[in-house]
């Protein structure tokens, strides 16, 4: 049971995780100092998805999940949680840099949407 928990929770964390990667640029208007946390996760993102690795949370949870006797799966977080609700076809490498390149576009008219606040004095 305390498996399947902390399977979950790193779910929870991983989505976090990524949705940080999106949009947590968003964030550094009213905190600043993310910045310094944000820049190094939308490039760990990006990379991730360029070279079509795994984040090692994904192998954590399937292990987690196979430990409380869960059927694991493969592939990617990605591919298993978030595909599936924006896509109907599976994860390829096309795909991945699709994303990868969705990743800098959005954080690139972030930071160009903050600095252009910041140099008016908002």
């Amino acid at each position: 049971m305390i498996y399947l928990l902390i399977a979950n929770f790193v779910v929870i964390f991983h989505l976090g995780f990524v949705l940080f990667v999106l949009f947590g640029g968003l964030l550094i208007q009213k905190w600043r100092w993310l910045i310094f946390l944000h820049i190094p996760a939308v490039i760990w993102g990006a990379l991730i998805e360029y070279q079509g690795g795994l984040c090692p949370l994904t192998p954590f949870e399937q292990k987690l999940r196979q430990a409380a006797d869960q059927s694991g799966y493969s592939g990617s977080f990605i591919e298993h949680y978030i595909l599936p609700i924006l896509y109907p076809d599976y994860l390829n490498k096309e795909l991945q840099v699709i994303l990868g390149s969705i990743v800098i576009i959005i954080n690139v008219v972030v930071y160009a949407w903050l600095a252009i606040r910041f140099l008016d004095g908002k």
